[in-house]
């Protein structure tokens, strides 16, 4: 089955579905009954509200545990493309409504924000640090093994914590550190050289050693880079995030990594339409499809959501991105309901192996990962 341009949510009517209700929070310093705390002299000292309508909107959202025994829950919210100056504002709201797990990376320039927005929830009560699970990744440029530690720092610095729940290798690629970075697609002035990525995971082990992360993993990894780092791990990969889709469920990568007891993360989960690569009419999965929107109407859901449960069904946790705030509260609202097996054959069908990521601006490299190998 061909897929077709992706369509924007425009015209969806997801307000009544999941808007997260937490603007008390700003005042409620923690979800706890109504309590009014007053000083000898009488004055109010503080109101703490709580709305029984915003905490029946909190999603509880299920994880998985991973071979190191750390949960990571089963949905995140990607950061990737999150407008400049909004990020703070989606990240704290996604906490607000049940999200755990926020995904982020050094490149995509938003970890200050990211942490701004996480920090602002952990002050306000709306979350715990021991209940997130945070996630950011290495650059190409920092893959030499004394470059990983002070990345991991920098990293941090930005994210204004003491510590990550997961670091990823954010590609395979090694590229040389030639001065400040172009964070705009595709890369410009990129000088890639051969570097064994595995004497690179030798600095993610310490990071491990030195209590700056609990988990560490890979992003775009095939088949043939995940088992020579499995081979050679001391602490092993928890996690290897790929781009899963309709359009490229990567079944046999998935089951490959399953086999090792390495977890996916599904990146571009809804086909990311605001790519900037994108061309004119390039085809990708359409939420409108009647398929689909038949699929929806029998659980009262989005297409959207339908999608996002199909991934998890299919044994990844997807990081959909939004700066939407309905739409971040919708895409949650996705555990009250299974599909069926006929559902999911239905979703199967629209497996193109049509790659919307493909990083050609990597392919100078010998570790280019979608080259020479089945999957």
């Amino acid at each position: 089955m061909s897929g077709r341009l992706i369509k924007s949510y425009a015209g969806s009517s997801l307000a009544n579905i999941g808007v997260a209700l937490f603007q008390g929070s700003r005042i409620a310093g923690k979800f706890s009954s109504t309590v009014l705390s007053i000083e000898n002299s009488g004055r109010l000292r503080s109101l703490n509200i709580l709305s029984k309508r915003a905490l029946s909107n909190m999603t509880n959202v299920p994880t998985v545990t991973l071979n190191n025994g750390q949960q990571c829950p089963v949905i995140g919210l990607g950061t990737w493309l999150s407008p400049p100056g909004e990020c703070e504002k989606t990240v704290k709201h996604a906490l607000s409504v049940g999200y755990r797990h926020i995904d982020c990376a050094w490149l995509y320039g938003n970890e200050k924000e990211v942490g701004d927005g996480v920090r602002a929830a952990i002050k306000e009560g709306i979350v715990k640090r021991e209940d997130l699970f945070i996630v950011t990744k290495l650059w190409n440029t920092f893959h030499e093994i004394q470059d990983v530690v002070p990345a991991i720092k920098t990293s941090l610095e930005n994210l204004g914590l003491d510590y990550l729940d997961l670091y990823l290798v954010h590609w395979p690629v090694a590229c040389k550190n030639t001065g400040p970075i172009d964070f705009h697609l595709p890369f410009k002035d990129a000088v890639y050289y051969d570097h064994d990525f595995c004497e690179t995971w030798k600095g993610m082990e310490e990071c491990v050693d030195l209590g700056l992360t609990k988990s560490i993993g890979l992003s775009n990894f095939n088949s043939k880079q995940v088992q020579r780092i499995v081979d050679k791990a001391r602490i092993k990969p928890v996690m290897n995030q790929i781009e899963v889709n309709p359009s490229l469920t990567q079944k046999n990568l998935i089951a490959f990594c399953r086999d090792r007891g390495i977890h996916i993360t599904a990146y571009s989960p809804l086909g990311s339409p605001a790519r900037p690569w994108k061309k004119p009419g390039e085809a990708s999965l359409d939420l409108e499809d009647p398929k689909l929107v038949d699929i929806g109407k029998k659980y009262g859901k989005t297409t959207a959501q339908i999608i996002l449960k199909y991934l998890i069904q299919i044994g990844t946790i997807p990081i959909p991105k939004s700066s939407n705030l309905d739409r971040i509260a919708a895409n949650i609202q996705i555990f009250d309901f299974e599909l069926t097996p006929g559902d999911m054959c239905v979703l199967d069908c629209y497996n193109t192996n049509t790659r919307i990521c493909h990083a050609e601006e990597l392919k100078e490299s010998n570790e280019y990962p979608f080259r020479g190998v089945a999957f």
